[in-house]
């Protein structure tokens, strides 16, 4: 035995997938496209919402403090929208993971789209599996191994460039960021999260790859409670695959099974696993071993299928001699219908909130310090601010009433009457000032309800806050 200290780490092997033709190849490159372009061109998206608003279909305007949607608007007091749309995302996760594995993670997870990205550059400039791998055990570093990496480093640098340029112009106008970028004249900021969101892109796609889904990422080891023994995910049937063997003279032995050991599977894996081991932590459902697998089937004349997306209900009904499940069966059951109902109506509770939030608004906070004022002639007065929200785009007329158990005047700082304009699409601070009458009631009492109305004389639309009214006490 060696009195060696044992290594309690490995370094990583790169890891170089072979190019790959199918179904499931085809479907993560439109789901690619369609990812990059929507991150890519949303932000060029216009959107019209007045002289007054950005026209740009998707900003978030932290410096105004809103969030454009196309035709919705966030305010800061409305965040209830945007963690209503985190619960939908989760709870999409849990539903699509419970009905198909970690297909999130496999087809749309932006590592992977990412990662995608960059193996499909790496392969286009180096070329495929062997030439690459050729390339990375090759020691000697010559003129051809120094200008392909440089030309594929370069590469990567521009795509990593461009996804934190099209980051940063969600946050600002874009075509006037474009501009401010060329001249030089942009934020620090916006220069800072470029080069910043470029490094992370270059660094996660291009190098650390598998490796941040396996020790970056909580959710492999969150799957474990989302699946069951009816979710469908990428299996081996060992029942007809084993024993292995190699074809000999284009010919299968009988007492073999189908798989002939061609390790097709493993060299089109971008996690770099064996899925005939069975399932595993670093498995993201890509499903690309089942094209591998089914193009090798066509060749020996086997029928496909010998790795598919397969439930354990399956195994054990197969094993069994019987025929698989329907796959609406292992989609539609109660955990992916639970799932559904409550995404359901977390969305309709959304757009119901969306359709009954008013385009005025106000809020009320009385000054305390001091609680009333006695004026000259008796009366009470009380002092309150007033921040009215208007979220139409132009200037509207905001007309403000008090309502009580009897008569008060109310009057506004800055204001010789009971209207104020408040600009399109902001919000304005008034002083307002209510007064009690002397010898009415309210003036007497320690403190009386009232209500505080706000309306669009344009549009007739009302608001109102309810308060108090502080009195003398005697």
């Amino acid at each position: 035995m060696s009195d060696a200290p044992q290594e309690l780490y490995a370094s990583r092997e790169p890891i170089f997938p072979k190019k790959v033709y199918g179904k499931f190849r085809n479907l993560k490159w439109a789901i690619l496209a369609v990812a990059l372009g929507v991150y890519y061109l949303t932000p060029w998206i216009r959107w019209d919402r007045g002289p007054a608003l950005p026209d740009q279909a998707v900003l978030l305007d932290l410096a105004n403090r809103r969030f454009y949607f196309f035709w919705v608007e966030i305010w800061p007091h409305e965040f209830y929208f945007v963690a209503g749309l985190l619960v939908m995302a989760g709870l999409g996760l849990f539903l699509f993971t419970s009905a198909l594995g970690r297909v999130w993670c496999g087809y749309a997870c932006p590592q992977t789209v990412w990662t995608d990205l960059f193996i499909l550059v790496e392969r286009w400039i180096e070329g495929d599996r062997n030439n690459r791998l050729r390339l990375h055990r090759q020691k000697k570093l010559d003129f051809k191994k120094v200008r392909l990496r440089l030309t594929k480093w370069i590469v990567w640098a521009v795509i990593g460039l461009a996804t934190g340029g099209a980051w940063v112009f969600y946050y600002t106008d874009a075509p006037t960021l474009v501009v401010d970028l060329i001249q030089g004249t942009a934020h620090p900021v916006a220069y800072t999260t470029i080069l910043v969101m470029g490094a992370i892109t270059f660094f996660f796609g291009g190098f650390a790859r598998e490796q941040i889904c396996i020790y970056a990422c909580p959710w492999p080891r969150i799957q474990a409670a989302m699946i069951d023994e009816d979710t469908l995910i990428v299996g081996y049937r060992d029942w007809r695959g084993e024993p292995r063997g190699k074809m000999r003279k284009g010919a299968l032995n009988p007492d073999q099974g189908d798989c002939i050991d061609c390790m097709a599977c493993v060299n089109v894996c971008p996690m770099g696993i064996d899925i005939r081991e069975g399932q595993q932590l670093e498995c993201i459902t890509c499903a690309l071993c089942i094209d591998a697998c089914d193009e090798t089937m066509d060749r020996i004349g086997k029928p496909r299928g010998l790795i598919d997306y397969m439930a354990l209900t399956d195994e054990v009904r197969e094993r069994e001699g019987k025929e698989p499940k329907p796959i609406w069966q292992h989609v539609f059951r109660p955990r992916t219908i639970l799932y559904t109902t409550l995404w359901s109506l977390v969305g309709v509770m959304l757009v119901v909130a969306l359709f009954m939030r008013a385009d005025v608004d106000m809020t009320v906070a009385p000054v305390r310090n001091p609680t009333f004022v006695t004026l000259s002639d008796g009366s009470i007065r009380n002092v309150y601010e007033i921040r009215f929200r208007n979220k139409h785009g132009d200037d509207r007329p905001f007309k403000l009433t008090v309502v009580g158990a009897e008569t008060f005047n109310l009057v506004m700082e800055g204001s010789d009457s009971d209207t104020v304009m408040i600009p399109a699409d902001s919000t304005k601070l008034v002083r307002t000032y209510v007064v009690a009458p002397k010898g009415s009631d309210a003036a007497a009492s320690e403190r009386v309800d009232i209500r505080l109305w706000v309306e669009d004389t344009v549009t007739g639309e009302r608001a109102y806050k309810d308060t108090i009214f502080n009195g003398r006490a005697n």
